[in-house]
């Protein structure tokens, strides 16, 4: 299985049959690169201008946007969580949508644009995934208190940060060392553009790995 990161939110992760990608955007309009990708689904976290660009995918993809419950795709089990995007209920930016899902045998959850600590329901739906997708940049998601308290609720075996500032991306949010700071630093893993995993090769002890944009 490979997971790879197409910048922003928007990560793929695919395997010889199926090819996930989640929170497109269309590069342009936050400055920096679009994705390329070839999807068989696109999973959309909410509906904002830099998560929801299904144009800049390629291929006859089944779409869900902000799609809750429990649904199925290929064979591959899937749990959308509804969540808010900010500190208020949903009153300041609206609701956002967590996806949960088993592929090749590992967990994921990628968070989209989560702006405040969800409810232990939820919690307990993600609990010790061995990959969580979080955005890190603050600003419109959660500063570094909550998610720390976030991450440690959550314990899962591998942390990937997202939204942060890279490269010429417009939106004002912070770059992914202000996240790091509160990482251990021999659990960061600098692991390229994209990485090839098995349930065999998850590391032993918890990481962080940061991907890059080429």
């Amino acid at each position: 299985m490979r997971i790879k990161w197409h910048g922003h939110a928007c990560f793929e992760i695919s395997n010889r049959d199926t090819t996930i990608v989640i929170d497109p955007h269309d590069g342009k309009s936050i400055g920096i690169k679009p994705p390329s990708a070839t999807a068989d689904l696109v999973l959309i976290t909410h509906n904002h201008y830099d998560h929801n660009a299904v144009r800049s995918i390629d291929g006859n993809f089944r779409t869900y946007v902000m799609k809750n419950g429990r649904f199925s795709f290929n064979n591959i089990p899937f749990y959308g969580l509804n969540t808010y995007h900010d500190d208020d209920s949903g009153y300041i930016r609206g609701f956002n949508t967590m996806y949960r899902f088993t592929f090749e045998d590992m967990t994921f959850c990628h968070c989209g644009d989560i702006g405040d600590i969800p409810s232990g329901k939820v919690i307990n739906a993600i609990k010790e995934v061995d990959f969580l997708f979080v955005p890190v940049g603050g600003t419109y998601t959660m500063e570094n208190p909550e998610l720390r308290k976030f991450i440690e609720l959550v314990n899962p075996r591998i942390i990937i940060p997202m939204h942060y500032r890279f490269g010429g991306l417009t939106i004002p949010v912070k770059d992914v060392d202000h996240f790091l700071q509160m990482i251990p630093e021999e659990s960061i893993d600098y692991v390229g553009n994209s990485i090839d995993i098995t349930k065999d090769e998850l590391p032993e002890y918890k990481e962080c790995w940061v991907f890059d944009r080429n």
